[in-house]
């Protein structure tokens, strides 16, 4: 498959450009200008009296001067959590229901040159699948394609969050980056939020990256959350793909891009992801270099005090311990039940339809992961929205 390598920093024909928005551009120039290594202890400790946090402040936190002052770190997380969200931690899984993928990333098992067996669920499929999610308890759901039009397309993908309406209270889509009509009508069809990856906010790393495929247009990626927010979704998740790049300015260009979005839209619920790389199929040795655990604590915690408000969901990405040990620290939702592969949810004797995108840490079950919450003395809740019809 071969296909032209365009600029990276340009649109495509039919990518939606938000001419009155200039939230992309400042958030590269935070990143750009961010020198992590110039804050000191004295910053941190000021970053730490404070109660309400400026981005220079969030810098310090996230600043190697920050790291031997984790244990105060997570006991102010701790503290805004605890304020904030009480004690109750949400749940949900992720639905895959199709892998066909048009970009070449070179880091994602979904990628169009990586050999892996692909699959799209039909409508029946589908509905198997979430019946036997929705049969666990689980009231949320993320529905999550590769990133291909022409086999996952907007009705497609339409057509999945109407069915997952009917079996859920709450339902995320992690998928393609969409203009902003396109987004009202997948929030029309039950969509509640939309999570989008940047992967990094290095734009020249970004490019040696992504080789070929409507991902590698970087801008009309950046301003994905905002296009949706504007189309109506009630939500909008952040993340940064930690140890494609410098770890520590992706971070504060993740949490500069949350910011900017919550002061320009303040009715948008904002939340964090923190993934880090996972090995995939066909290339095992895919594995963050510099971000070990206690550096991802570290931004985990300054997300937590910098935007006590946000919510912040730990991946199975991570092993069982450390997602056990940061939910009421500085983690608010969890995932449980999860496969990253196609249709493995509703036929065990089946597997596998399809080839998952990359290796979970923490294959917990739902009841094993509601146990685990509550050994910690804290509360799983399986939805925290009410709709009024």
């Amino acid at each position: 498959m071969k296909q032209e390598r365009f600029d990276h920093m340009t649109y495509l024909e039919g990518m939606e450009v938000l001419e009155d928005s200039d939230i992309g551009e400042k958030v590269i120039a935070a990143r750009t200008s961010y020198e992590p290594e110039k804050y000191t202890a004295a910053d941190v400790r000021r970053a730490l009296a404070a109660e309400y946090l400026r981005p220079e402040d969030f810098a310090a936190l996230l600043s190697p001067a920050a790291e031997p002052f984790l244990e105060q770190m997570a006991r102010r997380a701790t503290a805004e959590t605890q304020k904030h969200f009480g004690n109750s931690v949400l749940l949900f899984t992720p639905l895959y229901i199709a892998n066909y993928c048009e970009n070449y990333c070179v880091y994602c098992g979904f990628n169009c040159h990586n050999k892996i067996r692909r699959a799209k669920l039909d409508a029946d499929g589908i509905r198997r699948e979430m019946e036997a999610i929705a049969k666990t308890g689980m009231e949320e759901v993320l529905i999550l394609t590769g990133e291909s039009r022409s086999m996952s397309d907007v009705d497609y993908i339409g057509s999945a969050c109407s069915v997952a309406h009917e079996y859920f209270k709450n339902v995320g889509i992690e998928v393609y980056p969409m203009n902003t009509d396109e987004y009202a009508y997948l929030h029309e069809c039950g969509a509640d939020y939309v999570t989008v990856f940047q992967e990094t906010y290095n734009s020249d790393k970004y490019e040696t990256l992504h080789l070929a495929g409507h991902k590698r247009s970087f801008p009309y990626r950046l301003n994905a959350q905002e296009r949706a927010v504007r189309g109506g979704m009630r939500g909008v998740a952040f993340a940064a793909l930690l140890g494609l790049d410098d770890f520590r300015r992706d971070a504060f260009a993740t949490g500069m891009h949350a910011y900017m979005i919550q002061r320009r839209y303040p009715h948008a619920e904002i939340s964090f992801s923190c993934p880090r790389l996972r090995p995939i199929i066909n290339n095992d040795k895919i594995n963050p270099k510099d971000v070990h655990e206690r550096q991802l604590l570290q931004v985990m915690c300054a997300y937590r005090i910098f935007m006590p408000f946000a919510g912040l969901t730990i991946s199975t990405r991570e092993r069982a311990g450390f997602r056990d040990n940061v939910i009421g620290m500085c983690a608010t939702k969890i995932s449980a039940g999860v496969s990253t592969g196609i249709g493995e949810h509703s036929d065990e004797s089946a597997k596998k339809t399809g080839d998952a995108q990359f290796e979970i840490s923490d294959g917990r079950t739902l009841d094993e992961v509601i146990a685990a919450i509550r050994g910690r003395g804290l509360q799983p809740v399986l939805n925290d929205y009410v709709y009024v019809r």
